[in-house]
């Protein structure tokens, strides 16, 4: 089939996310200028460059709470910074907890009964038992078409690994098993990984 989707796609659901997968999920911990704790998920999120490290996640939606967005951009504007967690298979049901429309007062953390640790060079909390946190420095808010489309961009200042998940000095991921999205309400993990040699290298 073909569609263009501003003609709709006659499906039961909507088949975009569905097709780019498998994404990473980036667990995102912030703090309001209130001194208020947050962590949620988002899908829309990867590395963009190496030198300096930087990562984006998108937001694509609002509360009415917060405006023009969610707590987690809220906060970031008025603070400059984040911190994205790795979520692990291992905590999925707690990631899937913090991903409930709650009230910007709430502590996910608390909500979801996980442990947090400060960040080392930004004041932010982080997942404490995380595989990996990447503290994050904003760099810059793109409003993208759309009323609540969001990208969030940032500078890599700080990253915490988790010891078990180092092996012969190379961050192996099949250690923990990351969660990845897929489309509708689809989930899967990676348990295994294989090598290729790029031409030319």
């Amino acid at each position: 089939m073909f569609y263009e989707p501003k003609n709709g796609h006659g499906l039961p659901h909507n088949p975009f996310n569905a097709v780019v997968t498998p994404r990473p999920i980036g667990w995102i911990a912030t703090r309001g200028a209130d001194g208020q704790d947050n962590l949620a998920p988002y899908s829309f999120f990867n590395a963009v460059a190496y030198e300096p490290p930087q990562v984006m996640f998108a937001s694509t939606s609002a509360k009415p709470d917060r405006g023009d967005t969610k707590d987690s951009v809220a906060n970031i504007r008025d603070t400059g910074v984040f911190a994205v967690n790795i979520v692990e298979y291992a905590a999925r049901d707690m990631m899937n907890q913090t991903a409930g429309p709650w009230d910007r007062a709430t502590d996910e953390f608390a909500l979801a009964s996980i442990q947090k640790a400060a960040c080392s060079t930004i004041d932010c909390p982080r997942v404490a038992d995380a595989p990996a946190t990447l503290e994050c420095k904003l760099t810059q808010v793109v409003q993208l078409p759309g009323a609540a489309n969001l990208v969030v961009f940032g500078e890599v200042t700080g990253v915490h690994l988790r010891d078990d998940c180092l092996v012969n000095g190379m961050f192996d991921v099949t250690r923990f098993k990351p969660l990845t999205r897929l489309g509708y309400k689809d989930y899967s993990v990676i348990d295994e990984a294989f090598s290729l040699e790029r031409p030319g290298s």
